[in-house]
């Protein structure tokens, strides 16, 4: 799956958006994507797209308060990965309601552990779905591949 949003990112990042479901199917069917891994992708980008902030209460986007990890995201985000999620929010490129909305969607992936390169994706992807990729230093800091700066 993390194949398919990479090449979305590298085919459609410039023109602002990806085209629709039936559209984007056969470009990746032609690309030769698996049709599982295609209808994953496809469900997680529109589960993404329709993200329920209604589980959450109204106040937590700006909430300071310090995040502890539950033993299941401990198994699904590695060390590194929650580190830069840290990172992320500490640095104000996502509130604490876009960091739980992010958790949600790495613990909704198939995978079984979560690396630093395929959270900056989701974080990349979330931010494209949501029109908040306009500031070149975010996307320069989440393009990079492995940086050891973000480690903690």
């Amino acid at each position: 799956m993390f194949d398919i949003l990479y090449y979305l990112f590298e085919n459609y990042f410039d023109s602002g958006s990806y085209p629709d479901s039936e559209t984007l199917t056969r470009r990746l069917v032609l690309a030769g994507f698996d049709d599982e891994e295609i209808h994953q992708a496809l469900d997680w980008l529109s589960e993404l797209a329709r993200q329920d902030t209604g589980n959450y209460p109204a106040s937590l986007a700006e909430n300071d308060s310090f995040r502890c990890f539950s033993t299941i995201e401990m198994e699904k985000i590695d060390t590194e990965g929650r580190g830069f999620i840290i990172f992320l929010e500490h640095a104000k490129i996502i509130n604490p309601l876009q960091r739980e909305l992010l958790i949600d969607r790495v613990i909704a992936m198939d995978e079984d552990s979560s690396s630093l390169d395929k959270i900056k994706l989701i974080v990349l992807t979330e931010l494209w779905v949501q029109n908040q990729l306009s500031d070149d230093a975010v996307l320069e800091k989440l393009l990079i591949v492995s940086d050891s700066h973000y480690r903690h």
